[in-house]
């Protein structure tokens, strides 16, 4: 084509369909850690195959396939070696991607995107079709997988935790709640940098088991564990609650438990912190477009625009004071308590 040439119609379609591919690809690329493999050095996939137990054509073919998107580099020689995007594969990255890759490889993930049609026409969750159970209960009654997915949000978390406690100020917050804040990575952000503060780390027993040695553990002096049921009641008298990609996962009805809850636990002239998506009108591309949908096939929830945020808070108690952008695709939206 010449420069500057349009493509077809269909060949954009292609590529955007060819998508699937190259997640799938990538994905098992990670599981079986070719990048930790191939970080030293290059290595072929004959010599790689020997070492891992793997036919050597066929892992030639994966490592050919994820290199012509950048993730890996093939050389003449016929060795790969590593690449900036392979790098964030690695086990040991900061920041890794590794288990969020993982993720996009797992049966569960599959069947959840392959049954979006009775989501868009029901309004129902994808798991609950094919498990009978939404995909919290899903990940309690399987270990791995919820350990996989919570490791993958901690991942996240490396990426927009300093994100998040650099773009607002938390002078005059002694106390803080995170609701739902998985291994405790974001509360360790903001404490690290907040020395005045202590925090409370608020979650489900099963995840919390796997919090105690996790990155709250230099700060344990200043920090507590709970557990409980966050959409009933929260750990009280607290300066601030926040929440990272909490009430994106629930429908208004929940998030409005939620945040009643903290409502009712604040201490006077306290602030709420929801950090997600706040969606924007229009065509422009942004991932939390697509984050919505996937909102829709597991947790059954949404990603919102201001003006639905404003809403929320109002029922629950709340008064939207101003939403924050940060350095990452998710914002801060603060609210305090309505007169």
């Amino acid at each position: 084509m010449a420069k500057g040439q349009t493509p077809p119609a269909h060949v954009g379609m292609f590529q955007l369909l060819n998508g699937v591919f190259i997640a799938g690809a990538i994905s098992c690329l990670a599981r079986l850690g070719i990048p930790d493999l191939v970080e030293h050095g290059p290595k072929s996939a004959d010599e790689l195959a020997s070492a891992m137990g793997a036919d050597p054509r066929a892992l030639y073919r994966l490592m050919r396939a994820t290199a012509s998107v950048g993730v890996l580099s093939e050389g003449p020689d016929g060795k790969f070696s590593e690449t900036p995007l392979s790098a964030v594969l690695r086990s040991n990255a900061n920041p890794s991607l590794r288990a969020f890759a993982i993720i996009h490889g797992r049966a569960w993930h599959g069947l959840g995107w392959s049954e979006l049609e009775y989501c868009v026409r029901t309004g129902k969750q994808a798991l609950n079709k094919i498990y009978g159970e939404p995909i919290f209960q899903f990940f309690e009654r399987r270990p791995e997988e919820s350990q996989l997915f919570n490791q993958a949000m901690s991942d996240l978390s490396t990426i927009d935790a300093p994100a998040v406690a650099d773009a607002y100020s938390f002078d005059g917050i002694r106390s803080i709640v995170d609701v739902g804040g998985g291994h405790g990575l974001l509360l360790a952000t903001i404490l690290a940098k907040n020395p005045q503060m202590k925090g409370t780390l608020y979650e489900m027993p099963h995840v919390l088991a796997g919090a105690k040695d996790g990155p709250l553990k230099p700060m344990m002096e200043r920090c507590t564990l709970a557990s409980g049921d966050m959409f009933s009641s929260v750990p009280a008298s607290a300066d601030a609650y926040i929440m990272k990609h909490i009430i994106h996962d629930w429908p208004d009805e929940e998030c409005v438990n939620i945040l009643r809850a903290c409502r009712k636990g604040v201490n006077p002239s306290g602030k709420l912190l929801v950090v997600d998506n706040v969606i924007q009108p229009g065509n422009d591309f942004a991932p939390g477009k697509f984050m919505d949908l996937q909102m829709l096939i597991f947790p059954g929830g949404c990603e919102r625009t201001e003006r639905q945020f404003r809403e929320l808070f109002a029922a629950a108690g709340w008064q939207l004071s101003r939403v924050i952008p940060t350095a990452v695709p998710e914002s801060i939206v603060e609210g305090v308590p309505a007169g």
